[in-house]
């Protein structure tokens, strides 16, 4: 699995924003430019865990942009797949960021689960330079916790030592 100080892969996929035809789009590196993303992915469409993750992001997707991250979603699922789950489920209809086709890019960052053949339940913080900044790893029973990505984001982007626990507007180390 790639980790911190590896350039995030060059990759081009195809996606989904929401739930109607319009929505299938492209997504490549130059989308988000200059920015901060993180990006999360998920084992498969259709299943119990991951709708919990994919909602929760996009509740929490102000926090993102107030950071200005961008948030992408993915599996090794194609854009069809995506659109068909997001026009299905309740939880997704509304879902205003794009989740990729990850199967080549799964691959290239080395989370794909060699026995279900899925993607890890992986997370990259990557800075508006292409460098990943915090590499995290669940397993595929275990959802991430959303509030630790945004405080972890906080911690990276406060460019200060932080210390356990740290949470924004608290004292740094010196």
């Amino acid at each position: 699995m790639l980790t911190v100080g590896d350039k995030f892969p060059e990759f081009s996929a195809d996606a989904c924003v929401g739930a109607d035809q319009e929505s299938l789009t492209k997504i490549d590196n130059k989308t988000y430019d200059g920015k901060w993303v993180v990006y999360f992915f998920y084992p498969k469409d259709f299943t119990f865990v991951c709708p919990t993750e994919i909602a929760e992001f996009n509740k929490q997707l102000g926090e993102f942009k107030d950071r200005d991250a961008m948030v992408v979603g993915g599996s090794t699922d194609n854009e069809y797949s995506h659109l068909a789950w997001c026009q299905s489920h309740d939880d997704l209809k509304g879902l205003q960021y794009p989740l990729i086709g990850a199967q080549k890019l799964a691959f290239d960052l080395g989370i794909v689960d060699p026995n279900a053949n899925v993607c890890l339940r992986s997370t990259f913080v990557v800075d508006p330079n292409g460098v990943i900044q915090w590499a995290c790893a669940n397993s595929l029973s275990v959802g991430r916790n959303v509030s630790e990505i945004l405080r972890v984001l906080d911690a990276i982007q406060s460019d200060e030592l932080c210390p356990c626990n740290w949470k924004k507007g608290e004292a740094t180390l010196s």
